[in-house]
């Protein structure tokens, strides 16, 4: 596929306007694939991958005496992992663009419908952020579908979306990015199971809810063996173990969903979590 010249060649070029408050678009465009990504993004070319991304489109805005405005504007194919992929770094202010922002030191993220767009400025200042800000609401009008986020949110008890931070996620390399389990994948998880990741505060210490969907009940029973196999050896029952740290793991089937509590500081606690959580799978059905 590699780099497209012509604007014309580019079905996603018709979300980027030629120019924002006198930065101008260069004159090339260019677009990446899921092989030739690590062409642009070295290491961060997984973390995109692993949401199933199918295109990349790069737009750069020009302004004489100006720092670069830069967007890489992703194809995700689906909502759920344009949503999945904008969950991945959640640092920064909500903006009120797309269907969910943050803004950070001269970085814009959103999602919106079945795309992901960042924009950056090379350097930030006063201008560019007000430059960068309304081009972002530009390309952000421009897409006109609406995504749904993933139906698994609904299944976390109130404490864990209150934090705000819930990651939506397919492999375990993005499970261990935001929380450490295990080098080996204990949990089988691919590119085609689903999970969400929360985070919870008990007297200000923090909690981990951990949700996976499995195309399958078969495979959700094979990874619950699996992960109480290795990670809890010697649970003080099935499902349930104090860790090295004085902290209580949890671990529970409901039908294709595997319910993991992890930190919590005391057994009975991560009991009543995962029936929490249980009890909303209910409510859902």
């Amino acid at each position: 596929m590699g780099n497209h010249s012509n604007k014309e060649k580019n079905y996603l070029s018709r979300f980027l306007p030629e120019e924002i408050q006198g930065w101008k678009a260069e004159e090339k465009d260019q677009s990446y694939d899921p092989q030739t990504i690590f062409d642009y993004i070295d290491g961060a070319g997984e973390v995109y991958r692993s949401y199933n991304f199918k295109e990349l489109f790069v737009r750069r805005f020009k302004k004489e005496g100006k720092s670069d405005i830069i967007v890489d504007f992703f194809d995700m194919v689906s909502s759920k992992d344009a949503f999945g992929v904008f969950t991945h770094d959640l640092e920064g202010d909500e903006v009120k663009i797309g269907q969910g922002s943050t803004y950070k030191g001269g970085l814009l993220s959103f999602w919106k419908g079945s795309f992901f767009v960042s924009v950056y400025a090379e350097e930030e200042t006063e201008e560019t952020t007000k430059a960068l800000l309304e081009l972002g609401k530009t390309i952000a009008s421009s897409i006109k579908e609406e995504g749904e986020r993933p139906d698994l949110l609904e299944f976390l008890p109130e404490e864990f979306i209150e934090q705000k931070k819930v990651h939506y996620f397919h492999n375990h390399l993005i499970l261990n990015y935001h929380f450490y389990v295990s080098d080996e994948n204990i949990l089988l998880l691919d590119q085609q199971t689903e999970a969400v990741f929360g985070i919870g505060l008990e007297k200000e210490e923090e909690f981990y809810l951990l949700l996976v969907r499995y195309p399958e009940e078969e495979k959700t029973a094979q990874a619950y063996e699996s992960f109480t196999g290795a990670y809890m050896p010697d649970a003080a029952e099935p499902g349930l173990v104090k860790t090295e740290d004085m902290k209580w793991t949890a671990a529970r089937v409901k039908g294709d969903l595997l319910i993991i509590i992890f930190n919590v500081a005391s057994g009975t606690l991560a009991k009543e979590l995962i029936e929490k959580v249980e009890k909303r799978i209910k409510e859902e059905e």
